[in-house]
């Protein structure tokens, strides 16, 4: 297996949406994860929001929930305003406005109608994963809404590695349709079983795993396949020169034994080759999430990056 083929199975695991079907409306919701949400009317997001301070956006990753960031913001203690997006259709909000189609990108501009409607004065924002995606969605269609921009183990196109050299977004379209319709009709049971594999995967941390196992059992499986195949046909790369705030990328190796610490940097390093001054740095001795992995270590780049 060559070094393309590699890193393309080892996002197939990274981001493989795994789910079943959302049981629970906003009240419901809400009443049990216990937080209040922003007076803003959405039907893609939701918004929790806690603290005073400088604001910080997080978005959490495909089929996660904002429980991901809680020991971050337990970490901030209060010292900033955080707002926490709930995407619909992850992580048991009901699919709403997400339940066919386009997921990220129409996010993304929902969470650039709620940075304007409320006031907010250029956040920062983190993302995670498919939530860096959208970030980075955010600060290149709308930059002058972000005032800097943290992207947690993410490339701009994940298309790329579904093809032979020269692929791009147009091309691998087959493929992501392939995968949609694969992920969308599979058995419940299996999508089960393969969430139980892939957070394994994706956590080194046995004791950080059954909440991220739960929010992904707890996704609906439409918006989660749709959501994946808009990721590999999506391409922000010639879109990366449009940012101009600040941007750090953390990144871990990936989780495959050919995937070299050398070839994840060259991998990184080529993807953001359109945006030169971001800071790409890589996280060792962590899987894909590295803010449950390595807590220590990314709340220091955290914090850091929130002081510039």
């Amino acid at each position: 297996m060559n070094h393309r083929t590699a890193f393309a199975a080892a996002l197939l695991v990274l981001v493989s949406p795994l789910a079943a079907h959302a049981q629970d409306g906003h009240v419901n919701h809400a009443a049990a994860h216990s937080h209040a949400h922003a007076a803003f009317a959405s039907d893609r997001i939701h918004v929790a929001v806690e603290g005073q301070g400088p604001d910080v956006i997080f978005i959490p990753g495909l089929s996660s929930s904002p429980a991901v960031w809680q020991g971050t913001v337990d970490h901030l203690n209060g010292a900033y305003r955080v707002h926490r997006i709930h995407v619909q259709g992850f992580a048991g909000a009901p699919a709403e406005g997400n339940a066919a189609g386009p997921v990220a990108a129409p996010v993304a501009e929902e969470i650039a109608r709620y940075i304007r409607e409320q006031g907010l004065q250029k956040p920062a924002v983190v993302g995670h994963s498919m939530g860096g995606t959208m970030g980075m969605m955010l600060a290149a269609r709308h930059p002058d809404l972000v005032g800097k921009l943290m992207v947690v183990d993410m490339i701009p196109f994940m298309g790329a590695m579904f093809g032979p050299p020269g692929t791009t977004a147009q091309s691998v379209v087959p493929v992501a349709d392939q995968v949609f319709t694969a992920q969308s009709t599979a058995p419940r049971d299996q999508y089960l079983t393969q969430a139980r594999a892939a957070v394994t995967g994706m956590i080194r941390t046995e004791a950080a795993r059954p909440g991220p196992l739960a929010d992904v059992e707890n996704s609906d499986q439409q918006v989660s396949a749709s959501a994946f195949r808009e990721l590999i046909v999506t391409d922000l790369r010639p879109e990366l020169g449009k940012i101009t705030a600040p941007v750090e990328v953390l990144y871990v190796k990936f989780n495959d034994p050919r995937m070299t610490d050398a070839i994840t940097d060259a991998i990184y390093q080529m993807s953001f080759a359109t945006l030169p001054g971001a800071k790409l740095k890589r996280v060792d001795d962590s899987a894909h999430f590295i803010m449950l992995d390595q807590p220590t270590a990314f709340y220091g780049d955290l914090d850091a990056f929130l002081a510039q």
